[in-house]
């Protein structure tokens, strides 16, 4: 079996044919409060996005992949941020797009191949995650692979039902 490949989804890297792909996911106003984004991305942008993903994890410090259904459906997309070789560690993003597609273990099964490639190619001694902690499924897929909670941001992020709290979630390999 593929290093990125697994039972029922595999990771691959971006294309430029995942141009509507990335600007729905980036453009929904529902995943805004995942991260930092207050505004959509023209399609231009992420076009420029597109063609900088060439670039490798070492110069650019993050690596985007597409989950893929290994029958060819795009069904989320799955990020390394905040690479650090010298420290050995990276942040790790998720988002399964469209509501039909969530809790079919596409999830789960992309964090793990990423886990592994993480260990055994780019030879990470950890992995970092900031989950919501009123996501509850994000919460309870991270726990599943061996993420552990080390700490509590108190009113870290500011959505429209207020303040959340926010988990630091961290899997030592």
């Amino acid at each position: 079996m593929s290093l990125l490949k697994g039972k029922n989804v595999q990771l691959r890297a971006l294309e430029p044919e995942d141009l509507e792909f990335v600007y729905a996911i980036e453009n929904d106003p529902d995943y805004w409060h995942l991260g930092d984004t207050i505004a959509p991305f023209s399609k231009f942008a992420i076009k420029e996005y597109l063609e900088s993903a060439l670039l490798d994890i070492y110069t650019t410090k993050q690596l985007r992949l597409v989950i893929e259904t290994n029958q060819g459906m795009s069904v989320g997309l799955i990020d390394l941020f905040d690479f650090d070789h010298f420290h050995k560690r990276a942040g790790v993003g998720i988002i399964i797009h469209d509501e039909e597609n969530r809790s079919k273990g596409f999830g789960n099964e992309a964090v793990s191949l990423l886990c592994e490639y993480a260990q055994t190619q780019l030879q990470l001694h950890q992995l970092y995650c900031n989950v919501s902690s009123s996501n509850i499924k994000s919460i309870e897929l991270f726990e599943k692979l061996g993420f552990v909670k080390i700490g509590e941001k108190i009113d870290w992020r500011w959505s429209l039902e207020g303040y959340q709290n926010e988990w630091l979630m961290q899997r030592i390999f």
